[in-house]
């Protein structure tokens, strides 16, 4: 059977705990790097990455950062060639990029840092592959091959662009990938 995309969760990260998939995230806020946590961002959901733009942020065209991690949970099979991309945006609001952290895929419940950790969510973090919009499958970022039970983390940065008001600005990103099932 091949991997369902029940079996790919893209996750929240987190600064405590002594591994990875031990904690939950209350709050998208904290997802600042290090260990996977065991709380899956939740489709369709306001604020499920990142919260309100202020109105000074926007005026400042704030950066703000956030890692999140994509969990193949499937129990046999390795997530092939993967590759990251933004299939949807609204229009006029933030602007999203996207990188993939440098640290290769581990064990879901891996004790060494599974991504890298900034100390604030506007401090752009190190050690990641260069930001990007890619907008279709053919441009997305690659992974690399995601075996059963791990994870790699990606970085998500939204940039303020001082425009008007918007209500439910934000992008969707999918991942996609192939089997030998």
């Amino acid at each position: 059977m091949p991997i369902l995309s029940s079996d790919l969760h893209l996750r929240l990260s987190i600064l405590t705990g002594t591994a990875g998939n031990q904690n939950a995230q209350p709050t998208p806020n904290g997802s600042l790097g290090k260990y996977v946590s065991t709380t899956d961002i939740v489709d369709a959901t306001l604020d499920n990455l990142f919260d309100d733009v202020t109105g000074d942020e926007n005026a400042a065209s704030t950066v703000d950062f956030r890692c999140l991690f994509i969990y193949n949970a499937n129990a046999t099979l390795t997530l092939l060639t993967p590759v990251v991309w933004q299939s949807a945006d609204v229009a006029g609001g933030a602007n999203v990029a996207i990188a993939i952290d440098n640290l290769a895929a581990s064990a879901v419940a891996a004790a060494a840092a599974q991504a890298a950790q900034i100390a604030s969510d506007t401090t752009p973090p190190t050690g990641v592959g260069a930001f990007s919009t890619p907008t279709t499958k053919a441009a997305g970022l690659a992974i690399n091959n995601l075996p059963n039970g791990q994870v790699r983390g990606i970085w998500v940065q939204r940039t303020a662009t001082n425009s008007a008001a918007l209500n439910n600005d934000g992008c969707t990103l999918r991942v996609e990938g192939d089997t030998t099932a």
